[in-house]
Formats: C-alpha cells, structure tokens, sequence
C-alpha cells in the first residue's frame, strides 16, 4: 500500500481520448485543482516500430514533465496489444520519472477492439496475463489497470480482478457495463460494490456518477476505495469543487464557470501552433457536448453555441443567457 499515491475518497478525472491531451489538463488544472489526479488519454503502443523517445514525452506533455505537482498527479495510460512493442514502451516512459502508469482495458471501439485492444483483452485472459507480467516487470511505479466487467458478458468479472492483482496490479478502476453494452443503459454499481469485496487492492468505481450526491452514495453503496469520472467531469468540469467544498450548483453558477471554463480554454489553445480560429473553436465545442444540461432552455443555448462561428459570437450567446438565467 506504501506505493499508492491516492488518498481514500479521492476524485480522479479520467483519461478520454480526443480530449484530454496536455492543453485541455492544464486548464483543468488552473481552474479546478481539487481533483486529484489527471490523466493523458491512451498512448497507443505500436505493432510495427517502437515509438521515439520524443513522441512519448510528447504524448504526456513536456509542461507536465517540468511541473512537479502536475507530474505528480497526472497518469500516463496506454493502450496495447499482443505482439505489440510494450515492454519498449513501458521503459521508455519509466526513463521520464513517471510515477504512475495505466492500462486501457475498457475502450469499446470497434477498431481497438479489431485489433486486440482495450476491452478485447478481457476476453482473452491468457493474453493479457502475458501482458500484465510484461508491464509490472519494466515498471516499478504505480501500475493501474482501468476495466470494464468483461467483453460480451460477465463471466469471467471475478477471474481477471483476481488476475491482476495476483500479477502486481496495484489498483483496479472499473466502469460497470460490458463492452458490448457500450454507454447503453445505467452502469450497474454492484460489480464494484463485489470487486470491493473480493480483492485486497484498491478499487475505483467508475460510470453514471453524475453529481455530488451520485458521488456519495456511491462512496456508502460500494465502499470502493476512490471514483473516476469522465463524462460527468466533461458535464461539471467544477464537480471536484462542488463535492470537496460542499458547494450546491445552480443554473447562475453553472453558466458563470461555463463562459470561465471556456474562456481559458480558449486562451490556452492558442499556444497549440498551426492551430487556426477554427480549430481553436472546433475544439470548444468537442468539450460541449453535456455542459449545457441543467441549464433553463438548455437546448437552445447549445444550438447557438454549436452554430457560432467566432468566439467572441459564442461568448456573446453564452453572456446573453446568463443575464436571461440571472433576471
């Protein structure tokens, strides 16, 4: 347990491809540094040649690297397969200091999947075991494994908890659905509330964990040791400030911190060279998708934001709700 540096009820902001790249984590960051960890999304480890030094130095941040409380708190994740250069990869970031190293074992994508990835290895347990070996021998540092509760069914939900942490897996984070169920229905808190019960590691629960209080009667349900969040984070970027300062959300906040949020966001994209205004805009709106929810007339709001064609008109829109929020 000496090796786990996370808290018990901590709140961790989770990896997502497309999204949480270095610029997006510093804002996050600045702005609401009451989660405890961060993550870059998933690194994929290659078939062909192992990546250069650079590109995985890169894909995690060079800001990060120099900044000691954001390389404490951010995980670097990786997605792999059989017969893919992992242990390479896995050395070369352990050279960066890194101290604490995630696999993806939960993204559903088909072409992940195809390729023997992500939630795919659940299905192979002998595969992934091999896997799992590989890494805990060339990392010595924190070693996660992020999950779902099997492939297309749960059968074998307790036989890889087991696995991994009978191959030096130091914490599990599981979302509760298979992979076939996708985002489809509610994630089921009782596989977390069992894997609690059933391995001596740290568990983290994961899915439909939307507010402050999903957030605690998660925390009693289960028992579970910390909580990812991922689209409720994209929804709340502020939740971790809500739940730790026993804050309560309203409309009048949530539109105050979603013209802040964006704002830096904003800002932040202009150090991305080569990125012209309409990337820069492009990328505001791939972090919109469930902000505006719980917000009167939510769905307007999200239209004119969505069709806006310049910041200042997006801001313009947002400011225009919030004193029609406000009145």
């Amino acid at each position: 347990m000496a090796k786990i540096p996370l808290s018990p009820y901590s709140l961790m902001f989770a990896p997502m491809e497309g999204i949480t790249d270095e610029y997006y984590r510093n804002v996050i960051h600045e702005l609401y540094p009451q989660w405890d960890t961060y993550s870059c999304d998933f690194l994929r480890v290659p078939n062909t040649n192992p990546y250069p030094q650079k590109h995985i130095e890169k894909h995690y941040g060079n800001q990060t690297l120099k900044n000691p409380l954001l390389k404490e708190k951010t995980i670097y994740q990786i997605l792999t397969s059989p017969g893919a250069y992992t242990a390479e990869t896995v050395q070369s970031i352990s050279l960066l200091g890194i101290k604490w190293l995630d696999l993806n074992l939960g993204c559903p994508s088909k072409t992940v999947c195809k390729n023997k990835g992500g939630s795919y290895l659940l299905s192979e347990i002998d595969e992934l075991e091999k896997i799992i070996k590989i890494i805990r021998e060339n990392f010595a540092g924190t070693f996660s494994c992020k999950i779902r509760v099997g492939y297309k069914d749960d059968q074998n939900f307790l036989n890889i908890l087991k696995m991994l942490e009978n191959n030096g897996v130091d914490i599990i984070k599981i979302h509760a659905r298979t992979r076939d169920q996708l985002y489809k229905g509610v994630a089921n808190w009782d596989y977390v509330k069992k894997a609690v019960q059933s391995v001596n590691i740290p568990v983290v629960g994961n899915g439909d964990i939307w507010s402050t209080q999903d957030i605690e009667r998660y925390f009693d349900y289960t028992n579970c040791h910390s909580i990812m969040l991922a689209r409720s984070a994209l929804k709340t970027p502020w939740l971790a400030r809500l739940y730790k300062n026993q804050e309560i959300d309203s409309p009048q906040l949530r539109i105050k911190e979603i013209i802040n949020y964006f704002t830096r966001f904003y800002q932040e994209t202009h150090k991305q060279q080569n990125l012209v205004e309409s990337s820069r805009i492009k990328r505001l709106k791939s972090v919109s998708r469930y902000i505006f929810e719980e917000l009167p007339n939510s769905a307007q709001i999200k239209k004119e934001f969505l069709l806006s064609k310049s910041f200042s008109e997006q801001i313009e829109r947002l400011q225009q709700a919030q004193q029609l929020i406000s009145s």
